[in-house]
């Protein structure tokens, strides 16, 4: 299903939509989203899980990390960078036994390969951190969201 406009009388929405299907006797589900592409979500084995997919709390920060890559590659892809590598590693920290247990801390380590300026990755970097990536703008509100960055040139 295509993102659709719905227009409001004082704003304009974007929808988004899923959907998740049980795919065992236990905690396996299948999403599918806008792209048609299945996504598989499954509990720890600790909690009858059987580790057949991503647990939705890595989900989260998978999101966050989709949502920073795209942002930054295309602010690159602008400034005439050239990418030959880039990647990301991702680490949330959540209080222990806390219901809920959002994430409290984030780190985004981005590593990039290439002929790329350090000033113009920095400022990508900090674009998508601070202006474009709606995932950062969802979890910041409960989570320091912190990041470095390393250039192999």
């Amino acid at each position: 299903m295509p993102d659709t406009q719905v227009v409001d009388t004082h704003q304009e929405f974007t929808t988004m939509h899923i959907e998740l299907a049980r795919v065992d006797d236990a905690f396996h589900f299948e999403a599918i989203g806008t792209a048609g592409v299945a996504q598989h979500i499954d509990a720890s084995p600790d909690n009858g899980g059987h580790n057949a997919g991503a647990r939705p709390m890595e989900m989260l920060l998978m999101g966050l990390a989709g949502c920073s890559a795209i942002d930054v590659i295309l602010i690159l892809k602008k400034q005439k960078q050239v990418i030959e590598d880039f990647r990301l590693k991702v680490d949330g920290l959540r209080e222990k036994g806390a219901i809920p247990a959002p994430f409290k801390k984030i780190h985004i380590t981005y590593l990039l390969k290439g002929q790329l300026d350090a000033d113009k990755v920095k400022r990508a970097i900090d674009l998508s951190m601070d202006k474009y990536c709606s995932a950062t703008a969802q979890l910041r509100p409960t989570a320091d969201i912190t990041y470095s960055y390393e250039i192999d040139n």
